[in-house]
């Protein structure tokens, strides 16, 4: 599961600036697997949420709180979708598709994500899901289950 750079990707901010409990897992399981060593960079990715909130921004401050050092955090706000996020991240790795990319997200999430991302030309990806349930998940199967085909044909 080693990779040089995590790619985690936004979620929900609450009206009072903190991460979601879906986005906070997100985020400790990169927590954890810094702390681990098992990744040294750091891309948080997500745009302007409905609440208000740079998504991208919340999530720098959360790991920062968390102990890991704010160079080795890169902060994406223009990553509002997956696809965006994957094409973001050409840039910001200035097309270094051999760089090993870890995706972090939701178990149900992490095919269409590394899909996207293998699109953008990288050739190493892993995912590592975040260690939260809900019952929303059952929505949100159904929809990766439709959307992966959907993308996998049309883009």
């Amino acid at each position: 599961m080693h990779s040089n750079v995590a790619l985690v990707l936004g979620n929900k901010v609450e009206l009072n600036g903190l991460p979601s409990d879906r986005l906070k897992a997100r985020l400790d399981r990169t927590v954890y697997l810094y702390q681990s060593n098992l990744i040294q960079k750091i891309i948080v990715s997500g745009g302007m949420g409905k609440e208000g909130f740079d998504e991208a921004r919340v999530m720098k401050d959360y790991l920062i709180k968390q102990g890991i050092d704010s160079n080795h955090i890169t902060p994406d706000n223009q990553g509002y979708t997956t696809e965006k996020s994957a094409k973001n991240l050409k840039v910001i790795l200035d097309s270094n598709f051999k760089e090993s990319i870890l995706i972090i997200s939701q178990y149900y999430h992490l095919n269409r994500a590394a899909f996207l991302v293998r699109k953008a030309g990288f050739l190493n990806v892993k995912t590592s899901f975040a260690r939260y349930l809900e019952f929303r998940d059952f929505y949100s199967i159904f929809r990766e289950t439709v959307a992966l085909p959907y993308v996998m044909i049309f883009n």
